[in-house]
Formats: C-alpha cells, sequence, structure tokens
C-alpha cells in the first residue's frame, strides 16, 4: 500500500459509522423575471452601494468613456483580446498607445512591471445584480487573474445581455473548470474597530463600464 492509499483507507475507516447525510433541499430561486432595466438599474444600485464608479454607456460611446476614464492616468494594463478600438480615442489624446501596455500569452507582464501601471482595463463573464458582483473567468478579454489584482484601479467592461439577476443564473453561464475572479465592489477590509481599509488585497478604484447594445 502507498501513501495514498494508506491515507484514503483511514478516511473510509474513520468515516465507516458517520451517519447518513439527508437530501440537500433545492428549493430556493433558479431564475427571475426581471427586464433589461430593471436589472441594469439593480447592478448600478448594488455596485454604488460598495463605492464603485458606474457608467452606462451605448456600445458606441465606450471609447469616449474609456478616454475620459484614463485621461490623467499614467500607464495602464489590457488584456490581449480587447479591441485595439476600444482604445482609439485613448490613443487620439495620447498621440500614441505609448501608456497602453498589452499583456499575452507570449508576453506576459511581471508582478514588477504590473506594479508600476496604474490602471486595468477588462472584460468580464458574467455579473450578478441582486449581489452586485461582477466575474471575471480569464478569457481573452479579462486576462489572466493577476492583472486585475495587483493595478490599484479596475476599469471593467460589463455587457448589459451579461448581467443576470441572481446567483443560480449567473452559475449556468460559468465554466466551472476555469479560473474565476469574484469583484464586489473595491478591494476593502476592515479591522476589529470595523475601520474601513481600502486596496489591501486588490484594486482600491473600480470603475464599471455598462455597455449596452
Amino acid at each position: 500500500m502507498n501513501a495514498r492509499e494508506e491515507i484514503l483507507d483511514r478516511i473510509r475507516s474513520a468515516l465507516r459509522d458517520a451517519p447518513a447525510v439527508p437530501e440537500v433541499p433545492r428549493d430556493y430561486r433558479r431564475s427571475s423575471t426581471l427586464g433589461e432595466v430593471e436589472l441594469l438599474e439593480l447592478l448600478t444600485d448594488r455596485l454604488i452601494d460598495y463605492k464603485a464608479n458606474v457608467f452606462v454607456e451605448d456600445a458606441a460611446a465606450v471609447p469616449q468613456r474609456l478616454a475620459a476614464l484614463l485621461d490623467g492616468t499614467g500607464r495602464y494594463v489590457v488584456p490581449h483580446g480587447l479591441p485595439e478600438s476600444l482604445f482609439a480615442e485613448a490613443d487620439m489624446h495620447d498621440g500614441g498607445s505609448g501608456r497602453r501596455v498589452i499583456d499575452a500569452p507570449g508576453r506576459r507582464l511581471s508582478v514588477e512591471d504590473l506594479d508600476s501601471v496604474d490602471a486595468v482595463v477588462t472584460g468580464s463573464a458574467v455579473a450578478v445584480a441582486e449581489t452586485g458582483t461582477i466575474v471575471l473567468d480569464a478569457s481573452p478579454d479579462q486576462g489572466r487573474r493577476i492583472i486585475s489584482l495587483v493595478p490599484d484601479r479596475h476599469i471593467c467592461l460589463v455587457r448589459a445581455a451579461d448581467i443576470t439577476a441572481i446567483l443560480p443564473e449567473a452559475l449556468r453561464r460559468l465554466d466551472a473548470t476555469r479560473p474565476q475572479t469574484w469583484i464586489s465592489g473595491p478591494s476593502a477590509t476592515s479591522d476589529i474597530e470595523l475601520e474601513r481599509v481600502e486596496g489591501v488585497h486588490g484594486p482600491r478604484t473600480l470603475d464599471v463600464v455598462i455597455v449596452r447594445g
């Protein structure tokens, strides 16, 4: 018997007298009837409550919104899967794309590189309106988990079509085998005296651009 089999045998032995586990009830809500306008309003309300900045834009206006958000920002990182057209307006203001740093499979930025940028712009996989939660799943428009955790500011694009009302609806859209990052507002924690401290475990500032159309 090798070490693995010995460990498993001990676990089976310890569980031999365990009582039977009753069936877990599954009578929770699985779907919602909220329309797009209600979903937008609910998600916006929850995000603002979490101290995120929220902007609702038509798809054609997103490059202009990104340019405004990135104005005055130093270098910023974007995953390789975001279309360059999104940054056309920002590049015009810069006279080029000198501030923009691409994180791609063949040229991944180090932690030191990421620590030297001021912001990150990513897409998202799905959002849950009821909890104000945005989920990233490392798709090409979202990139590696680390690029959304190290920079101090996260600008996140959320498609209106990807907003769900409740968690079960969101889970059905996600692939459980992919690495996921769940975001509910800017990074924050509090000490024993309930003093809120932001930016401890991730970005201090979260800007959410909800894209319609």
